[in-house]
C-alpha cells in the first residue's frame, strides 16, 4: 500500500526562496525519485516555509532508503540553508 512522508522546511532568514527551490528541484527531488519515491510535491506555505509530500510505493521502499534520505536532508541543511521543522509519515488509507 502507498506510503507517504510529509516534511516541513524553513529557509534561513535572508535566503532567496526561489534560488533554494531551483537547487532542490534540480538535485534533491531527483535524488528522492532515484531512491524509489513515486512522486514528490513541494508546497510553499509561507515566505520562508514549504511542505514536501513524498509518495512511496510502500513502507519497505521508504525504510530501505532511510540512510540515503538522512544524507539528502543533511545536504539541504548545510548547502541550501533550510532546516527541517517537522515530519509525519504513514500508510495512505483513503485516496479520492
Amino acid at each position: 500500500m502507498t506510503y507517504v512522508t510529509i516534511t516541513t522546511w524553513e529557509n534561513a532568514d535572508g535566503v532567496d526562496y526561489d534560488q533554494t527551490m531551483k537547487k532542490i528541484t534540480e538535485t534533491r527531488l531527483p535524488a528522492l525519485r532515484n531512491l524509489g519515491a513515486s512522486r514528490v510535491t513541494v508546497v510553499r506555505t509561507s515566505e520562508r516555509t514549504s511542505a514536501a509530500i513524498t509518495e512511496w510505493p510502500d513502507a519497505a521502499t521508504r525504510d530501505a532508503a532511510e540512510t540515503a534520505i538522512a544524507a539528502v536532508r543533511n545536504k539541504v541543511q548545510s548547502e541550501d540553508f533550510s532546516r527541517m521543522t517537522g515530519e509525519m509519515r504513514g500508510e495512505v488509507v483513503a485516496d479520492v
